[in-house]
């Protein structure tokens, strides 16, 4: 489990596709100590839950590497990274952390595309379009994870909803580099996924 307030911006440093290009082996550099990641460790990357498979020392830098199945490949951003990407990085929820965020799982439901960046002083505010499976659990004030990032959805449309991104987040994620046309990851809030389901079977 992980809370949404990403604690560090990775680099993928190599890619190495494997099974016929079914599997993405990533090393991912970070500011990470190397002494507390341990294989099978899990951090979000960009939102998707990935599992540590090696990790080391590199000219003074940590990297861990980890793999991107198909069906994340298929189903989230992962397809489009290469040697170069910035990912949002955070290290799984310890017991007794400070949740500052929300209760994020690290399943990425689907791709949300960003239709306009409107750059206020210090501020940005985005829209963005999801679909209709996903929007009916994004309501005004609800929480919503993009590219691993915990937000608050300022207003909702039929199928769009618009976040306001404050300077500190700006500067320590890479939603500062968002512009229109890209695509990010989204995962749902899960007590709004509950909601609804127990609405459903009433």
């Amino acid at each position: 489990m992980f809370t949404g307030i990403v604690t560090d911006i990775g680099e993928i440093v190599s890619l190495t596709p494997t099974a016929q290009g079914q599997l993405h082996r990533l090393r991912i550099a970070c500011h990470y100590d190397r002494a507390t990641i341990a294989d099978g460790a899990s951090i979000a990357c960009n939102g998707v839950c990935l599992t540590v498979v090696a990790s080391g020392v590199e000219a003074g830098r940590t990297w861990f590497e980890v793999d991107t199945a198909a069906e994340t490949l298929r189903l989230t951003t992962a397809r489009h990274w290469k040697v170069g990407t910035r990912l949002n990085l955070e290290r799984a929820l310890k017991i007794g952390d400070e949740l500052g965020g929300h209760i994020v799982a690290g399943h990425v439901d689907g791709i949300a595309n960003i239709l306009s960046r409107e750059d206020l002083p210090d501020m940005a505010r985005f829209e963005l379009r999801t679909s209709r499976e996903l929007a009916r659990f994004i309501a005004p004030k609800g929480s919503v994870t993009l590219d691993g990032v915990s937000l608050t959805i300022n207003a909702v449309g039929e199928v769009t909803f618009t976040v306001l991104i404050i300077p500190h987040t700006l500067s320590v994620t890479t939603i500062g580099n968002w512009r229109a046309a890209d695509e990010v990851n989204i995962e749902v809030d899960l007590m709004a996924r509950y909601a609804a389901r127990l609405t459903e079977m009433k």
